[in-house]
């Protein structure tokens, strides 16, 4: 199961039965000849609205699975993208990219310890009630690991900013090179 391109070329062979949330259910055989060669079978075509961060958004997708609802199909997709997020967590995050070891013990030890450490950051962080993001909250733990500290104290001060907003610039701060100092009531004839 993929997301469709937006110019992808399909004939319908079949329309399906479809939900209010199911705009499309067809089964479909591609058009161009790279694509039909390299997908001959006959594949599903499946246009849902499908909430991403709180906004309902159209997609397309393409499975060759005949079988599974629509709804199915869509979830799936959902879940897919939060198993994209752990693993660019576990990559980026965690520095899972760069192992230490290049024979099958030392990886799987390494993986193994980066999974260890997702799973204890992640409770800690419900422990803490953490509203920052992964890196963040690794972050702050790495800095004060070895230190004896309440790391739940810690996380507390270190969440995102509180209060009013910084003082921003003032126009009488504003100065461009080649011009003098402009200030407040003055004005400047270009």
């Amino acid at each position: 199961m993929t997301r469709a391109k937006d110019n992808m070329s399909y004939d319908i062979i079949k329309k399906n039965k479809c939900s209010e949330a199911i705009h499309q259910d067809a089964r479909i055989r591609l058009k161009v000849k790279t694509s039909k060669d390299e997908y001959p079978d006959e594949l599903r075509l499946i246009v849902a609205t499908v909430e991403v961060d709180g906004k309902d958004v159209e997609m397309t997708f393409i499975t060759n699975n005949p079988h599974w609802s629509a709804a199915s199909i869509c979830d799936l997709y959902k879940g897919r993208w939060g198993i994209e997020v752990f693993f660019k967590q576990m990559k980026q995050t965690l520095q899972l990219a760069d192992f230490l070891g290049h024979n099958e013990n030392a990886v799987r030890w390494q993986i193994w310890t980066a999974l260890l450490t997702y799973v204890l950051l992640r409770f800690v962080s419900f422990l803490g009630r953490w509203k920052g993001s992964f890196a963040r909250l690794y972050t702050t733990v790495r800095g004060v690991l070895w230190a004896r500290y309440d790391l739940y104290a810690i996380l507390s001060l270190c969440g995102t900013a509180d209060g009013p907003p910084r003082m921003r610039a003032q126009p009488e701060q504003l100065y461009i090179p080649g011009l003098e100092k402009l200030c407040v009531g003055q004005h400047v004839a270009l």
